[in-house]
């Protein structure tokens, strides 16, 4: 009867062992497969800013301010400040209205590096509105467009800032 249970205990020692190894067995399977595959971490997530939305279509609403720049330049002229307080001035009075901003050039040069030189304007004005305490969410850009002006240079230099329903 001794011998019964030593052969039982035996049987299930090995059996116990049996089971052991094949699950280390499976691990150390696993790790090996997944390195040989080359398991790669993924790559790291490209954060990138939204793309500017320029709204399109003709110029409507109230011309309440309109800002010169130098030329080549994207910089906030000297006489901006006085300009960008009369402007936060009409959106406080008038809390349902945005504001669009247009910016305009010439029609010489490169007609891309143009349009994005009077982006660059348009958004320079946007943030100094911004910084002067106007609610980013009631300010739109409108795509830079050729000037239709009179002729003179720095007419060809400017951003419009227009108050719109």
């Amino acid at each position: 009867m001794l011998d019964g249970r030593d052969d039982d205990t035996r049987v299930g020692l090995w059996v116990t062992l049996g089971l052991v190894t094949l699950v280390v067995v499976a691990l150390v399977g696993g790790v090996v497969v997944r390195h040989l595959k080359g398991s790669k971490a993924p790559a790291p997530a490209v954060v990138t800013a939204p793309a500017e939305v320029l709204l399109e279509g003709p110029l409507t609403g109230e011309l309440t301010g309109t800002l010169y720049f130098a030329s080549g330049g994207a910089d906030l002229p000297a006489e901006a400040q006085a300009e960008l307080a009369s402007v936060k001035a009409a959106v406080e009075a008038a809390p349902t209205r945005k504001l669009v901003l247009s910016g305009f050039h010439d029609t010489t040069g490169d007609p891309a590096m143009n349009a994005e030189l009077a982006k660059k304007r348009a958004i320079a004005v946007r943030e100094a509105l911004k910084a002067a305490g106007v609610d980013g969410a009631r300010i739109q850009l409108r795509k830079p467009e050729s000037t239709t002006g009179d002729g003179r240079p720095e007419h060809a230099r400017r951003v419009e800032i227009r108050l719109v329903d």
